[in-house]
């Protein structure tokens, strides 16, 4: 086995470890681990994130059902949209973008390049929201409200997100529970594991249709990405995740910058 392999499968293991330990953000390291370790093509690679997210998330998914802490009915009513626009966009979206786009002067913006620095700029938002202050509030159990056009619109612009940069979209949806469903913090972690999985498995059958998917290696690197969840769950009860997760957040903002720099200048 090459080198990189043994690196890229030791990665797939550190996503899940990650996401074990804080809950989240672990699947952002998904697509520039398939990319620059592996050298698997940005569409592909987007296409294996959106399984890998999706497998890990449901595992995750099921652990909070049984603690019956996702509101089912709001996972039920974010993830239509979502799953909806995820298909459409890996399904239509993604196959029509040209290889080319266009050009800056001698410089040629390919799809490819266009995929990873959305992806940076993804990583960049999902940075900033892992490394900011959050102020301590009293967590109040509400029955849920929601608000369906702004939920409805959320759902479709988070699953057109993920479908283009096969990331899970959590720093997005959990604001958008807390705000328009009114669900408690922890409700919305879980809730949004699950909606997480939906519509990240329903859009990755859209891509089943149109790429030639490597099954051997995808389930070795999915299966090692989930055995890393309960390393990072058993972990979790050692270390503080709240703590891990701010530095974790800085590790992802220089993966972003390392992103833009080797698309346009390294």
């Amino acid at each position: 086995m090459e080198l990189t392999m043994i690196f890229g499968l030791i990665g797939a293991l550190v996503i899940g470890i990650v996401l074990g330990l804080i809950g989240g953000g672990g699947s952002i390291l998904t697509v520039p681990i398939l990319v620059y370790l592996l050298a698997i093509n940005p569409v592909l690679a987007t296409a294996y994130s959106l399984f890998v997210v999706g497998v890990t998330a449901a595992v995750g998914a099921i652990r909070n059902i049984q603690k019956k802490l996702v509101d089912l009915k709001t996972a039920f009513v974010f993830a239509v949209p979502a799953f909806i626009a995820v298909y459409t966009t890996r399904k239509f979206i993604v196959p029509a973008i040209p290889e080319e786009l266009f050009t800056i002067g001698d410089f040629l913006v390919s799809k490819n390049f266009g995929i990873m620095v959305f992806f940076a700029i993804i990583m960049l938002l999902a940075s900033y929201s892992m490394i900011r202050k959050k102020k301590d509030v009293e967590e109040v159990e509400e029955k849920p409200k929601f608000n369906y056009p702004l939920i409805v619109g959320e759902g479709f612009g988070v699953g057109i997100i993920t479908g283009l940069v096969g990331a899970g979209g959590g720093f997005l949806i959990i604001p958008a529970l807390v705000i328009l469903a009114k669900l408690p913090m922890k409700k919305a972690v879980a809730t949004s594991l699950l909606i997480i999985a939906i519509k990240s498995l329903i859009g990755f059958i859209g891509d089943v249709e149109n790429l030639v998917i490597d099954w051997a290696f995808l389930l070795t690197f999915t299966g090692l990405s989930v055995v890393g969840i309960f390393i990072g769950i058993y972990l979790n009860q050692f270390i503080q995740g709240n703590k891990l997760k701010k530095a974790f957040g800085w590790f992802v903002l220089l993966m972003a910058i390392y992103i833009l720099l080797k698309e346009t200048v390294l």
